[in-house]
């Protein structure tokens, strides 16, 4: 069986239902968590990660259990044969509250699968892509691009030369853009 069929006989209904809960939980950048969850699914199947199941159904909830920790762990490990891997990766790559993201993502960078890892390449493209000038201050977009730099790019240097490629030109010219603040919320003399 080859990737497009293999991704013809993907069944996500399930695991999108229980995504549906994010559609309630808000980003600073507009939106929900929910199509968030969608544009990591899409990251994976733009570069043709087709034939995984446990990694593309992972990315529908990949922060579910962190934006919505009342989620019941036990409802999703019974969802169907793969689930069980699927809420261990969705684990692998939700941050505690007793880390720092420094440590989480060193831990990631570390001793994570190469799934978790993928996955957390993918969330960082589909942040980057969404972080604006208008929606943060300098110092944080700032942090967000070295903290990429420190322990994503190495990931993505792992696992894809392609996304390695797509995230060092989102660091790139975001980095472009902070050059042009010169202070948080104001682009050169217009005021945000």
């Amino acid at each position: 069986m080859n990737d497009i069929e293999k991704l013809k006989g993907l069944v996500l209904a399930p695991y999108i239902i229980k995504a549906t809960t994010l559609i309630g939980v808000r980003r600073k950048v507009g939106g929900n968590q929910f199509r968030h969850a969608f544009a990591t699914l899409a990251i994976l199947l733009d570069y043709k990660m087709f034939s995984d199941p446990i990694l593309l159904k992972a990315s529908v909830i990949h922060d579910l259990f962190e934006d919505c920790p009342q989620t019941n762990e036990q409802d999703i490990r019974n969802i169907d044969e793969h689930s069980n891997q699927v809420v261990d990766l969705v684990l692998e790559v939700t941050k505690s509250t007793k880390v720092t993201k420094a440590e989480y993502l060193k831990n990631i960078l570390e001793n994570g699968t190469v799934n978790a890892k993928i996955l957390k390449v993918a969330d960082r493209i589909s942040n980057l892509t969404d972080l604006h000038r208008d929606n943060y201050p300098k110092s944080k977009m700032s942090r967000y691009l070295n903290e990429t730099e420190t322990y994503v790019l190495p990931m993505a240097k792992q696992v894809s030369k392609d996304m390695e490629t797509e995230l060092s030109d989102l660091v790139r010219t975001r980095r472009v853009l902070l050059s042009f603040l010169r202070y948080p919320g104001v682009l050169g003399n217009k005021q945000l």
